[in-house]
């Protein structure tokens, strides 16, 4: 079976970035099971993997813009203290959900003062061109549960 829209794919990957540095691996782990054509993954990594069969290998080279979307400075912004009442402890790198016209987003905190809280809704990943090698482990077609739920299940269903 191929991997096609509404198919199970089951995949182990290495993600680097344009230097060769690791970013994730599913080395040592399950591998990542996803539903094709429903925005689980990337898109960049879904088209290039549309067609695959269990067994195939592909290097596949995503830009930013079908990956996690290009660097946007405006969701950089810099917010007074006072609207993290209640969290005692405010540290770089910690993430936190933020309502926003969008719906809800999670932020990073990127620098903390004595006044303000700097925060930062794009993802780790944006703006960067990004290299998987991808070996397709597994193929199938998705239940009808799995695609009403937008996930894969485990075996046992997911609980909810």
């Amino acid at each position: 079976m191929n991997i096609a829209d509404k198919s199970v794919a089951s995949i182990h990957y290495t993600l680097k970035n344009d230097e060769g540095e690791v970013l994730d691996s599913s080395e040592g782990q399950a591998p990542l099971d996803y539903i094709q054509g429903i925005g689980n993954i990337i898109p960049g990594l879904e088209n290039a993997l549309a067609g695959k069969a269990e067994g195939d290998k592909v290097d596949v080279v995503v830009e930013a813009t079908d990956g996690y979307g290009e660097y946007n400075a405006e969701l950089v912004q810099e917010l007074p203290r006072t609207m993290f009442q209640g969290v005692d402890t405010i540290e770089v790198g910690m993430a936190f959900q933020a309502q926003t016209p969008a719906g809800m987003q999670v932020v990073e905190v990127i620098e903390v003062d004595e006044e303000t809280v700097t925060i930062d809704g794009n993802h780790k990943l944006a703006g960067q061109r990004l290299h998987f090698a991808v070996e397709v482990v597994g193929v199938r077609a998705a239940t009808e549960e799995e695609l009403a739920h937008g996930h894969v299940h485990a075996e046992g269903g997911c609980g909810h």
